[in-house]
């Protein structure tokens, strides 16, 4: 079996574990299609358009891919999936092949798994990557008190960089907290939001006065403008580039710590990622 057909096999495995509760989406539905911007929304559009064999691919996060005019319905597969597979380190999944909607929605959310064990995560190597374990970042929680990121180990961290500077961080922030608001009875689960480039009094009164929002911050421990060095539990620092390339920049850590998705911008609809959450809370940290 060829490479990429074995993994289309695994991600038709996962699917088909809910398979008699696959959702009837019309296939001409572009809202119904996960994580799609704007650009995916007006690929997924052409696709629509498109003749012969073909396939339409998607990943948590936004990724997609398609091709069409293919020979077979198996190429189209391997092609979309290959494509969609170079551009993001999540799992893509067919969305629709040829005129057919094939996607699993009740599947969708378990595709941050399989998560590691308590063995192998202990194994894992320290990075930014999935599959690593995050650096251990030290900071203040939001009643003030020393922690660290291996403090939280139990829990599924949201950790979010941003700042009060950043207009895309302040759009974003009114959709994490409603995100927030919907998960505040899940002990499982935590927000850990950093700002950076800035101290922590300007970015809490700025979401407080400005935004008119009640969002519990953590205090990164950054002391103002054009410090980038953000504190590690051992006392060393690590430049807050190396791990956010812009702001704002996201990642969702298992309750081992390891990393299970980052995210590169704002994301226009964070409910969207609220079983995501669930099911890493659920089945993670064994």
């Amino acid at each position: 079996m060829a490479p990429f057909r074995q993994i289309l096999s695994f991600a038709g495995l996962a699917l088909m574990l809910a398979a008699s509760a696959r959702a009837e989406m019309p296939l001409e539905d572009v809202g119904a299609v996960p994580h799609l911007d704007a650009r995916g929304k007006a690929a997924y559009l052409d696709y629509l358009k498109a003749d012969g064999h073909k396939a339409f691919f998607v990943a948590p996060g936004g990724h997609w891919s398609w091709r069409a005019e293919m020979g077979s319905v198996e190429a189209a597969e391997d092609a979309a999936l290959r494509d969609c597979q170079e551009n993001t380190e999540q799992r893509c999944v067919p969305y629709a092949v040829n005129d057919r909607v094939v996607f699993n929605a009740k599947a969708w959310p378990r595709l941050w798994g399989p998560y590691l064990s308590r063995a192998q995560a202990e194994q894992a190597p320290v990075g930014l990557g999935r599959g690593m374990r995050f650096p251990d970042l030290a900071f203040k929680d939001p009643q003030g008190k020393p922690t660290t990121l291996k403090d939280l180990r139990g829990k599924v961290v949201v950790l979010h960089f941003w700042g009060s500077w950043c207009p895309p961080c302040l759009k974003e922030m009114p959709e994490l907290r409603k995100t927030a608001l919907r998960l505040r009875d899940e002990r499982d689960i935590v927000f850990t939001c950093l700002q950076v480039r800035e101290d922590f009094a300007t970015a809490k009164g700025f979401v407080k006065q400005k935004l008119k929002l009640d969002l519990a911050l953590s205090d990164s421990q950054v002391k103002g403008p054009g410090k980038s060095e953000l504190p590690l539990s051992d006392g060393s620092t690590l430049p807050d580039r190396q791990l956010a390339k812009v702001f704002p920049t996201t990642y969702v850590l298992d309750k081992h710590g390891i990393v299970l998705f980052s995210h590169n911008g704002p994301i226009p609809d964070w409910t969207e990622y609220i079983a995501f959450l669930r099911d890493a809370a659920a089945r993670s940290g064994r």
